[in-house]
């Protein structure tokens, strides 16, 4: 059977089972980390607000609020960059513990309702309520109660998404923030993606957005109509994918065993590395620090690493990402990859990160040696 009438029959098959009767809620905090510090301190309601490191160190922005995106500040900016576009931002640091313990609590909350939970990080996660008696059966009803839940006992918002898949559930949880939430019903679906932007597909970024647009690819339908064979052609891999979501359909099951696909470690510099030499020199204490975090990860599930990654961010903030395949985490293939990384812009480094990339958990163990 080909891919597109297995697509079809997909689609054939969600249609006449009423998408398989899948209730998926997508709930996610809305400005977790940031929600958290003011809450930690009121003094900051209703000013902008970046959680992160110090505009005067290199710091970055780990996250905002609402008040601070106003001013278009956003994650990953640079912390100076965030107060030269909103001088008034408060700046605070980040405190991890303190959002693990919310989150715990949070979870808490979502495991008296199901127990397929898919955490997708500390502030979202995917619940399964197929199966679920409570609120009637109602999912809607069930996404109101564990937001008014969360309210009530951490003075958070949340929001979310009920659909009857993954991707609907997540793109519908962004539709009505902050503190709101959207229902898509399987009879609401086609009509739904039809006009939903390809922007809201994840995977499709600034790149793949900017090709989509310059063939008049603007929404799912416009993919839809592309046909696959098309797709394929402009997008390889990705086109499966795309023209699935096209049609609404997802049949990914909500996994509540966390499956990890990657580890890095990075570090920004206060001082531009001004050259090689410089960065193969912070090169030993990354590799130190990845082993460490590697070691913690194997204590909870088996990692079979597939490729060893290097990025670097050159002072003019253009990154660059290297890869090789290895099974094992090696220093000396590292710094090969951080020199030739290095020679893409042979310019004063930032930012060096390295890392490696996992096989499936079910990944012959025998093709390792090859």
């Amino acid at each position: 059977m080909d891919q597109k009438q297995s697509i079809k029959d997909e689609a054939k098959t969600a249609k006449a089972n009423n998408a398989t009767q899948r209730k998926i809620i997508h709930v996610d905090m809305d400005c977790f980390f940031a929600a958290v510090e003011v809450r930690e301190n009121p003094q900051l309601k209703g000013k902008p607000v970046a959680v992160g490191g110090a505009a005067n160190s290199r710091g970055v922005v780990a996250a905002c609020n609402y008040e601070a995106r106003k001013f278009g500040v956003h994650s990953a900016m640079p912390m100076s960059r965030a107060v030269k576009a909103c001088p008034q931002l408060n700046i605070t640091n980040i405190h991890m513990d303190l959002y693990k313990a919310v989150s715990k609590e949070i979870h808490s909350i979502f495991q008296q309702y199901t127990d397929l939970i898919e955490p997708l990080s500390l502030d979202e996660a995917y619940l399964d309520v197929s199966d679920a008696s409570y609120c009637n059966g109602s999912a809607t009803l069930m996404a109101e109660e564990i937001r008014q839940k969360i309210f009530d006992s951490q003075r958070l918002t949340a929001s979310a998404g009920i659909a009857p898949n993954k991707f609907l559930a997540k793109v519908a949880s962004d539709w009505n923030k902050p503190n709101g939430q959207k229902v898509i019903t399987p009879d609401e679906v086609l009509d739904f993606v039809k006009e939903l932007p390809v922007t809201a597909i994840s995977g499709v970024g600034k790149v793949t957005a900017k090709k989509m647009d310059s063939l008049g690819i603007t929404t799912c339908d416009d993919l839809n109509k592309l046909g696959l064979d098309k797709l394929q052609t402009h997008f390889g891999s990705f086109a499966e994918s795309l023209y699935r979501y096209s049609q609404g359909i997802d049949n990914r099951p909500v996994q509540n065993h966390w499956i990890r696909k990657s580890l890095s470690v990075e570090d920004t510099f206060q001082t531009d590395l001004p050259n090689l030499e410089a960065c193969l020199l912070e090169l030993p204490d990354l590799y130190q620090e990845l082993l460490r975090r590697l070691k913690r990860a194997r204590e909870k599930q088996k990692l079979i690493p597939k490729a060893l990654v290097v990025k670097l961010r050159f002072d003019d903030f253009e990154t660059t990402t290297i890869q090789m395949s290895g099974t094992q985490p090696n220093k000396h293939a590292y710094m090969r990859l951080c020199a030739d990384a290095w020679q893409r812009g042979k310019r004063p480094v930032r930012l060096i990160g390295i890392g490696l990339q996992f096989n499936p958990p079910d990944f012959p163990e025998q093709l390792r040696l090859l």
